[in-house]
């Protein structure tokens, strides 16, 4: 049965995606993407907020669950995401989605792949997982209208990437229709 609210359609939507085959197109510009926001950790590691980053989540301490690139700290998944995240934007040569202005993957990657090592998951659930993260950033945030969300007091990167990475942790999770619910609900 098609759920008939919004969020129970996008709900279902995330579900049937995560075990969706993706076109091959899809995945190789996927692997580009996941590739080129690997450079721009490794880049923003070495910058102030990375630096910053790194001591944060050594304080934080956390199960060790996930790495956090370019160091031997291996924390919880929220903060090898966090930190890696940082690490993702510091420098600005992280990807760049022209229509929304959204910056999804120096979110949606570390967040897939924080959870993706916790989870052992293959390499296509993290790709699938990467993929649903930028679209569900940049369709919320065409939903949204960038220039309406820049206009108040959010980002749309921070507005739109937090869906993003939602989406992509949640499929890493295998969550069902309802967890997927739950996430959105968490992450908005």
């Amino acid at each position: 049965m098609v759920p008939t609210d919004i969020t129970g359609q996008l709900a279902q939507y995330m579900a049937e995606a995560r075990t969706r085959s993706l076109p091959p197109e899809v995945a190789e510009a996927a692997k580009h993407r996941i590739l080129d926001t690997f450079g721009a950790m490794v880049s923003g590691a070495r910058l102030k907020a990375g630096e910053l980053a790194i001591r944060y989540v050594r304080l934080q301490g956390g199960l060790p669950e996930a790495s956090v690139l370019v160091t031997d700290v291996k924390t919880s998944v929220v903060n090898a995401a966090l930190a890696n995240a940082m690490f993702g934007h510091a420098d600005e040569t992280d990807d760049f989605e022209p229509v929304t202005k959204a910056h999804p993957g120096c979110s949606t990657v570390p967040a897939a792949l924080a959870m993706a090592e916790r989870q052992g998951s293959s390499g296509e659930d993290l790709l699938r997982a990467v993929v649903l993260g930028y679209d569900l950033c940049c369709r919320f945030l065409l939903a949204l209208g960038p220039d309406l969300v820049r206009g108040g007091h959010r980002s749309a990167e921070g507005t739109s990437s937090t869906m993003g990475s939602a989406a992509a942790a949640a499929s890493i999770a295998k969550l069902d229709q309802t967890g997927m619910r739950y996430a959105l609900s968490y992450a908005a």
